[in-house]
């Protein structure tokens, strides 16, 4: 039979044998959570500077389309002028500058007959058919700033959530190290087993993760 010094003795051994493995394991997983921080809060920082370079490309082309919009303004007034002062020639002059998205909204216009019609929209810009690009295209430019922006929240939430797995682990680091320095044979197993536990739940949280590794 086994003395109970041999049994003691066996039991320290498994005890520092755990306590050695949970120190290995634990500390490479606070390795791999603090690299895996890293990377999203750099994951982050791209997803913010698109944003913001999104939004400012959209805030361009929205004056675009200002600046787009007043020329058609300008020129369907002066043909409004003309055509009215019975000017054909100055009319038609005006007409031929006609930006190539307006023409269509114009011509539209003139279909519903507005000169004659009550019914008939006040201008061309109350057409359905009336569209500057721009202005599309800046609507587009702050959807994906939008989008950018929740990349952005998002890789900030998941280096947030590596660094509490980081604290988690530490905790399991301090408690396989203290376990090793009592002298109360229970204790030390109490600590360990809660050691282990904290890495166990640690590693089933941290395995719901994304992961985001760049060379």
């Amino acid at each position: 039979m086994s003395s109970p010094d041999g049994i003691v003795s066996r039991r320290q051994h498994l005890v520092e044998l755990f306590s050695t493995i949970l120190l290995a394991v634990a500390a490479l997983a606070t390795a791999w959570s603090t690299y895996q921080s890293t990377q999203w809060r750099g994951e982050q920082a791209v997803s913010t500077s698109k944003a913001t370079a999104s939004r400012i490309e959209s805030s361009e082309a929205a004056t675009r389309a200002g600046q787009l919009t007043q020329v058609d303004i300008a020129t369907f007034v002066q043909w409004t002028n003309a055509h009215v002062a019975g000017d054909a020639d100055l009319a038609e002059f005006y007409r031929h500058r006609f930006r190539p998205e307006f023409e269509p909204a114009f011509d539209a216009w003139l279909a519903t007959r507005p000169l004659t019609s009550p019914d008939a929209p006040l201008t061309p810009f109350a057409m359905p058919e009336y569209r500057v690009s721009e202005l599309v295209r800046s609507s587009e430019l702050n959807a994906q700033a939008g989008r950018y922006s929740d990349d952005a929240g998002s890789a900030n939430q998941r280096a947030d959530n590596y660094v509490l797995a980081v604290v988690m682990l530490a905790a399991a680091l301090f408690f396989a190290g203290i376990s090793t320095k009592l002298r109360v044979e229970r204790q030390r197993e109490a600590l360990l087993v809660l050691g282990w536990l904290i890495l166990f739940g640690t590693a089933i949280w941290l395995s719901t993760s994304p992961v985001q590794i760049s060379v």
